[in-house]
């Protein structure tokens, strides 16, 4: 991708703001596949990240706190997401009779049956995103990553 054409643009950019030009047109690029992938599941990628979470909970429930240091985007709508993934089923909530303030929130059978499905189309995405880097270049794309 060359960032002076997708920009259209003859004029030099300089190299700090041309890579991070290039981030965000790789994470547009990485974003749109992504979202695509889950449309046919009626799923986000925030909701996906959800259940990948409570997934990796192995049957332990998760509060609204830990799921929101664990997403891949930060952010405050946490309940909201939640909120729809139960509608579809895929997760419980259950809050504390003692202590209201205490939710726990588990994926259900259900949710881990969709996700195993998910899991195919993004890890199938993924490989179509990455077909062009060698597992070297990969290694090491993720080392200079490492070093921002």
């Amino acid at each position: 991708m060359n960032v002076e054409e997708v920009l259209q643009t003859e004029n030099k950019i300089p190299i700090e703001s041309r890579t991070i030009i290039h981030f965000l047109l790789i994470n547009s690029k990485i974003n749109e596949s992504i979202s695509n992938v889950l449309k046919p599941f009626d799923v986000s990628s925030q909701q996906f990240n959800v259940l990948r979470i409570l997934r990796g909970q192995n049957g332990n429930p998760a509060n609204l706190s830990t799921l929101n240091d664990r997403m891949i985007t930060k952010m405050s709508n946490t309940t909201r997401l939640v909120d729809k993934l139960i509608t579809k089923g895929y997760v419980d909530r259950i809050t504390c009779p003692s202590n209201r303030r205490k939710v726990e929130i588990t994926i259900t059978d259900n949710g881990k049956k969709a996700l195993k499905k998910m899991d195919i189309a993004i890890n199938n995405a993924e490989k179509e995103l990455l077909k062009n880097l060698s597992k070297v270049e990969l290694k090491e794309l993720n080392h200079l990553f490492n070093k921002l």
